[in-house]
C-alpha cells in the first residue's frame, strides 16, 4: 500500500522483464494504479484504458452490455477487457488474442486476467487468427502495437475486409491507432478515405490523449 501511496508523487516500478517480441515490459505503480508499459509507451491501464473507454462510450455502455460476444485483438495487460467486465458488466463471451505469451503471463500475475470467467485467451498472431476463425462477433477491438509501431497488415484492405466479414449484424469495430508522425496521419487519412465496404460506416475520433486516433466501423444491419 505504501508503493501505491507514493506513486501519486513519483511512478514506482515493481517489475521489469522482456520477451522475444518486446525489449522491455514494465509493471509500475503510477497515480495509485498498476500500469503495464513497453519501452516507450503505455500498453495497458493508465492512458490506454482511458482511450479505449472513450471509444466504448461512443457506442454506449448499455448497447455493449447487451452484446453476446467480443473479440479483442491485442490483449497486453487486459485493461479494455477489465473495462468490459467491471464497468460495462459485459456478460457475453470474450475472446482475447495476443501473440506474446509472456505478456499474458504478466497480465495473469499482476492484473488477475485469468480470474475472468467469460474470457478465453488465445496465444496466436492476430492476422492468422482472423484468417482461421469461423466465429462472428458483435464487438471487435483492435489494439495491436509493437512498442510505438503498428504492424502494416492492420491497414491492408484484405485484413479489414476480413474483420468486417467477422461482424454480426449491427456489430461494431473499435480500432485504436497511434499517430506520432505526419506519415502516421497520412496513413490513417488514406485508410479512412479508401474504406469502401458496402453496408458499413466508418468515422474517427482524432487526438485522443494527444497521440491516438480511434477509428470506428459499424455494420449498419
Amino acid at each position: 500500500m505504501l508503493k501505491k501511496f507514493f506513486s501519486y508523487i513519483i511512478p514506482i516500478k515493481i517489475f521489469k522483464t522482456k520477451s522475444t517480441l518486446s525489449k522491455a515490459i514494465e509493471v509500475t505503480w503510477a497515480n495509485g494504479e498498476l500500469v503495464l508499459d513497453s519501452e516507450n509507451t503505455n500498453y495497458s491501464y493508465g492512458s490506454l484504458q482511458r482511450i479505449l473507454r472513450i471509444g466504448l462510450k461512443h457506442f454506449g455502455f448499455d448497447k455493449i452490455s447487451k452484446m453476446n460476444n467480443a473479440l479483442v485483438l491485442g490483449v497486453a495487460g487486459g485493461s479494455v477487457i477489465k473495462t468490459l467486465v467491471d464497468e460495462i458488466h459485459f456478460k457475453g463471451q470474450i475472446t482475447g488474442v495476443d501473440i506474446d505469451a509472456k505478456i499474458i503471463e504478466i497480465a495473469n500475475e499482476y492484473f488477475q486476467l485469468d480470474e475472468i470467467e467469460n474470457l478465453d485467451i488465445v496465444i496466436e498472431d492476430a492476422f492468422e487468427f482472423v484468417l482461421k476463425t469461423k466465429d462472428k462477433y458483435d464487438l471487435i477491438i483492435i489494439d495491436i502495437f509493437q512498442d510505438t509501431k503498428m504492424p502494416n497488415f492492420l491497414f491492408e484492405k484484405f485484413f479489414i475486409d476480413r474483420i468486417c466479414f467477422l461482424l454480426n449484424n449491427k456489430g461494431v469495430v473499435l480500432f485504436n491507432t497511434m499517430c506520432l508522425t505526419a506519415a502516421d496521419n497520412f496513413r490513417n487519412q488514406k485508410f479512412i478515405k479508401n474504406f469502401n465496404v458496402t453496408n458499413y460506416k466508418i468515422q474517427s475520433i482524432p487526438r485522443v490523449e494527444v497521440h491516438n486516433e480511434l477509428i470506428i466501423i459499424e455494420k449498419l444491419n
